[in-house]
């Protein structure tokens, strides 16, 4: 698909993965829906780009359905939608406290799968109306799981399971939407610089960065967004994870 003129939503695009994702889009020609539940920092990116910024809790239907029809009125029914918003909590399952609380397990699920799912499934009940582009295709979505989501690490059970979830929904969603022509890719990070990792000392980053087998470093948000890029430009690409990690393979802690 060539992005150029198209209306792509960028999910968790005020910083980090999803800001990156938003300024190569518009870079390329598309027009840019910055949707985040921190409105202030996704209307300085939408700003900066040329786009425009929507309030949206991923994890409520309420509000990713305003957020997406607001984004529609404004700049038109999206082919593209690019979930990168995400949370981390990190607590063992049993710990020095006792068990791990439900509601922390429940939030990672809430948030890193279920928002992927709602707003997928909005954006393509829209995608499907649309008319079909060269090869059929009407749309594209990518959601963004982790190589958590394979090798999870202590502590790391809600993360690591909602990841996985992300990634078993690619082929499924893939199949299920393929004959209305519209993609479904997952991205699989490794090890990136992003605000959460930026909060760590720089000589725990710089360790991190090292056992990254090459290029020995973190990996930077705009290489995720040339993915993504890359992906929009073959059509061949449908219904894959693709692992963006330099080789990484996450040990056990």
């Amino acid at each position: 698909m060539d992005v150029k003129n198209q209306t792509a939503l960028v999910v968790g695009g005020a910083s980090g993965l999803g800001a990156a994702t938003a300024r190569k889009l518009a870079q390329l020609g598309a027009r840019v829906a910055v949707l985040d539940f921190n409105l202030d920092a996704a209307r300085a990116v939408a700003e900066e780009i040329g786009g425009q910024a929507f309030v949206c809790n991923v994890t409520s239907a309420e509000s990713a359905e305003a957020a997406i029809a607001a984004a529609r009125e404004a700049l038109g029914a999206a082919r593209i939608l690019v979930n990168t918003a995400g949370i981390a909590p990190g607590a063992k399952i049993v710990g020095k406290n006792g068990p791990m609380p439900l509601d922390e397990f429940r939030k990672g699920i809430e948030v890193n799968l279920v928002g992927s799912f709602n707003t997928m499934r909005l954006a393509a009940a829209e995608m499907i109306k649309l008319d079909p582009l060269q090869d059929g295709e009407r749309g594209l979505i990518i959601n963004t799981a982790s190589v958590a989501g394979y090798e999870g690490q202590v502590g790391q059970s809600s993360y690591a399971a909602s990841k996985g979830g992300v990634i078993a929904l690619t082929i499924q969603a893939a199949r299920e939407l393929a004959q209305h022509g519209i993609r479904v890719c997952t991205i699989a990070p490794g090890l990136f610089e992003t605000p959460m990792m930026a909060s760590l000392p720089e000589n725990v980053r710089a360790g991190l960065g090292s056992s990254v087998p090459f290029p020995p470093r973190l990996g930077r948000a705009e290489e995720y967004a040339r993915l993504v890029a890359a992906i929009a430009d073959n059509v061949m690409l449908n219904g894959e994870t693709l692992r963006l990690d330099g080789a990484l393979r996450m040990q056990a802690r």
